[in-house]
């Protein structure tokens, strides 16, 4: 009888963390970099040369190139709002708030594709989707929102939306969530996507495609973007570049195709996690005491929704077996 071989990678379990340790470092890095460049030039440098990168994996792995109008039409919309609208708000964001905020903000986009996805496709929310989705409105609100209306309500003061309806949209945690919900968007093309072309492959071009035109309003908007970049600023931008986009990229679709979908989607609320934890060390970044509440119910809001399915299974489960206990 022949033993089955399982194919395992050495170290599994911390490269399964990897790429959410990736992309919230490189928020901390990206966030590091901003004073020294400019938004739209460091969104370019984060897509432009991974998607170089991923497009080298996806030949040397054997991956199919995209063919026919339909997949390159999909790529372009995936290039739109995952490449150019993503990495552009959440360039623009981190020049107006932190890496840990902002990786939360942007981190809160399964609410977001909880919706669409039901809307879309008809997936079920749930109960304990429903309590996420409140609790992440409840979150964001806390974190998006100026203190002052909160402690303005408490004291049965009213809020003047003209007065500061202009302030609230300054405000990069907003910019945050429009990258957000560009991702979220970006997250469910995918579905109809992968009909058309090879995803790895669509990956790797989308950067390529979102990125040019970041680098076409640079030019036109935005002077000096490289001459005050240091050597550190650099390996800062080849971090978020190599390791933030192209490496994390690559081991999320690599986990993600050997099935463990289950275990990335858990494992999402770690990101701003390790955002929050170096932008303090490193870039000594303090939350107040709403915002601190508002991140604990996002990143709860975060979990709920991902794992709703296996939440009502487990209580599900329970609940039988109480049932049989009581009637043995």
């Amino acid at each position: 009888m022949q033993k089955e071989v399982k194919s395992k990678l050495p170290f599994e379990p911390l490269l399964l963390i990897a790429p959410f340790f990736l992309w919230g470092t490189a928020m901390v890095a990206m966030k590091g970099t901003i004073p020294s460049t400019t938004p739209l030039f460091m969104a370019g440098v984060r897509l432009v040369p991974a998607g170089f990168l991923v497009l080298s994996v996806a030949i040397a792995l054997g991956r199919p190139a995209p063919k026919g109008l339909k997949a390159w039409l999909w790529i372009a919309f995936f290039a739109l709002v995952d490449g150019a609208m993503f990495q552009g708000f959440l360039a623009e964001g981190l020049v107006k708030t932190g890496a840990g905020l902002g990786s939360v903000m942007i981190d809160s986009q399964p609410l977001a594709v909880a919706l669409l996805c039901a809307w879309l496709f008809g997936e079920t929310i749930g109960l304990w989707g429903a309590i996420g989705l409140g609790l992440g409105i409840a979150g964001i609100s806390l974190i998006g929102l100026p203190s002052e209306w909160f402690w303005g309500l408490l004291q049965g003061e009213t809020i003047s939306l003209s007065g500061d309806i202009g302030q609230l949209f300054q405000n990069g945690q907003w910019l945050m969530l429009l990258a957000a919900l560009s991702m979220a968007i970006g997250t469910v093309t995918m579905r109809p996507l992968s009909k058309y072309a090879d995803p790895v492959a669509a990956t790797g071009w989308h950067m390529i495609i979102g990125g040019l035109p970041l680098w076409g309003l640079s030019a036109v908007t935005e002077s000096e973007q490289w001459v005050h970049i240091d050597a550190s600023g650099w390996m800062a931008l080849a971090y978020s570049t190599v390791f933030g986009s192209a490496i994390a990229y690559g081991l999320f679709f690599y986990f993600a195709a050997r099935g463990n979908l289950t275990s990335l989607s858990a494992l999402t609320f770690l990101t701003p996690v390790f955002a929050l934890l170096f932008s303090n060390l490193l870039l000594s970044e303090t939350l107040s005491g709403l915002q601190s509440i508002g991140v604990c119910l996002t990143l709860a809001s975060i979990y709920l929704i991902n794992q709703r399915e296996a939440i009502a299974l487990t209580l599900e489960r329970l609940s039988s077996q109480d049932a049989e206990k009581s009637f043995l």
